[in-house]
This record gives structure tokens, sequence and C-alpha cells, in this order.
């Protein structure tokens, strides 16, 4: 059996996402992966910590290089969205054009990207969002979804601008968060747009609680990476977005 390689981008103090994208992937039947991550210094989530975060990219990417990987995921979402509109596609084109000066052409992903995908495969127009993020960068995060043509309803913004604090986030702050959202007309629920704040025991509850797709950071990376791989984007436990039956629809 091949095992696909993917290559994470994280900042440094994320410590979820490498616990995440790989519990969800091990669900996987029929696949098996590796991780191979490369860091970029950040700790406060401000917009200076995260452009001098984005500069280190060209280092990483390059690390990756070395080690041959199949896909790579930019595993930082408000990193990509708080530079403006698009900036997910030209993020992914610049990484694409360094692999390609290297003979590599891995699948290459954001999780900024993923997000938008994963909306896109679940028909969700009109949603709601739980954000770690200040204020200021949850209104930036909501902004880059609209200019993608996706209507946010109602969001929340936990106020968290220390990375490794948001790791730390407990579940039931993150689901009263979601309870006191207007979920009405909404097609969806991000309950964590972020890969730092951990989501993956809320998806299913909240799908059950709430009634309408639950997704997150993670489950989208995980959508897209499968997806992007040539892999069916079916795993258990993990939502509507990577169901047996959303899959079974979509390739109708």
């Amino acid at each position: 059996m091949t095992t696909h390689r993917i290559g994470l981008v994280v900042p440094s103090s994320n410590v979820t996402v490498e616990t995440e994208v790989p519990a969800l992937l091990g669900r996987h039947d029929g696949g098996r992966f590796s991780f191979h991550s490369s860091r970029m210094r950040m700790h406060q989530v401000s917009p200076e910590e995260l452009r001098a975060m984005n500069a280190q990219r060209e280092r990483c990417v390059d690390e990756l290089v070395d080690a041959g990987v199949d896909a790579v995921l930019y595993a930082c979402l408000v990193a990509l969205m708080a530079q403006g509109p698009g900036e997910h596609q030209r993020t992914e084109a610049a990484v694409t054009a360094q692999f390609a000066s290297a003979g590599q052409r891995p699948a290459v992903l954001s999780s900024a990207g993923a997000l938008v995908e994963g909306l896109a495969a679940l028909g969700a127009r009109r949603i709601a969002l739980v954000t770690p993020y200040l204020r200021p960068l949850a209104e930036q995060v909501v902004a880059y979804l609209e200019s993608e043509g996706i209507t946010v309803l109602d969001w929340a913004a936990l106020e968290v601008g220390d990375n490794a604090e948001v790791g730390c986030i407990p579940g039931d702050r993150v689901m009263r968060a979601a309870r006191g959202l207007d979920l009405s007309g909404a097609d969806a629920l991000v309950i964590s747009a972020c890969v730092q704040m951990p989501s993956l025991d809320l998806i299913e509850p909240a799908e059950a609680e709430f009634g309408i797709p639950v997704l997150s950071a993670a489950t989208a990376g995980a959508f897209t990476l499968l997806r992007h791989l040539g892999l069916p984007p079916v795993l258990p436990g993990a939502g509507r977005l990577l169901s047996a039956d959303r899959a079974s629809v979509a390739t109708q």
C-alpha cells in the first residue's frame, strides 16, 4: 500500500493541527499517510506576527521539498485571510511554483482555501462561524469569506490573542459560543475557523444538536487533502462534509 507523505507548514506555537489532521486521516479506509512538518515562528495572533510568520514560508517549503511530500497544507487560516481577498490562491500558486522549480508537483493546499472548498462541497452559501481570534482579525476572516461569495449570517470571536492559549480552549466554551449564534437560515456552521482551536470532538455532537452540517478548519483540511490526492473524501465520525452519503451524492 502506498504511503502518502503529507507536508504541513504550521505556526511554531500550533500543537493542534499535527494532532487533528493525522487523527482524521488515520480513519481513512485504504489510505496510509505520514506527516512531515516545518514551522514558522509565531506566538501572538496579531497582524504584525502573522506577516512576519508568512515571510518564513520559503524556508519552510524548501524543507518540505527535501522530504519529497505528495501534498502540502499551509496550515494557518488567519495568516492568509488577514492579507486580503484571494490570498490563499496567491500563496498556493507561489508554493506550487517553488516546488516546481525543484522538479516536484505535490498537491498544494491551504487551510484558508480548504475551508472555502469544503463549504462549496456542502453547497453552503450562508453560514455561521466561531473563531478564537481578537475581534479585528475575526472581522477580516468574515470579510474574506464574504469576498468568496459566502454570506456570514452570524459569528463569534472568543478574543484569544495568545496562540498557545488557543490550543487549550475547552470544547464547552466553543459550544456555548455556537449556541449563542443565530443559525436561522444557515446552511452550515464552522465551529472552529482555526486549525489551532480543537474541534474534532465537537463536530458530530454539534451536528446532532443544531441539525445542520458542521465543519472546522481541520475537517476541511482533511477533506481537501483526500480530494486532491485522488482518494475518497470519506472519514467516519467527522461530520457531513466527510460522510459517505455526501460523497455518493457528489459523484452522481
